[in-house]
Order: C-alpha cells, then sequence, then structure tokens
C-alpha cells in the first residue's frame, strides 16, 4: 500500500483564524509605521525619547503582566 500525500488547498490553508491574526498584523504594521516620530516621556524624575509605538508597546507588555500575576495571584 502506498500512501498518497495531497498538496494543502488554498481554502484549507486561509483559515478564520488564519485571516484575522493576518489582519491584526496588517494593522499591526499600519500602526507602527503611523507612530514613528519620538515623543518624550517623564519616567518620575528622568525624562526619556523614544518612538511612540514602543512606548505603547511598553505600556501593552506591562499591563499584560500585572493582569497574569493578578489572573495568578488567585
Amino acid at each position: 500500500m502506498t500512501t498518497r500525500t495531497r498538496a494543502p488547498r488554498s481554502h484549507e490553508f486561509f483559515t478564520p483564524g488564519r485571516i484575522v491574526m493576518l489582519v491584526v498584523a496588517a494593522l499591526t504594521l499600519i500602526f507602527i509605521f503611523g507612530n514613528t516620530r519620538q515623543t518624550r516621556i517623564r519616567l518620575l524624575v528622568p525624562e526619556v525619547t523614544m518612538p511612540l509605538w514602543l512606548a505603547l508597546l511598553g505600556t501593552l507588555v506591562i499591563g499584560v503582566l500585572c493582569g497574569h500575576y493578578t489572573l495568578r495571584r488567585r
């Protein structure tokens, strides 16, 4: 008996989940390229200059870590 491998069809490759992830990735890239200018951020005493998208990404990461810690403590 021989087994044949079939080539993936295009409708099997583009599942709804993958389409959503492609749209989210495209929107993320549009957001990053639209917010590349430098912005000043005051961190208690020091003032830091960085791209706006990087500051927002840092805020997102801190929020996710705080949420993960809170859910883990329950």
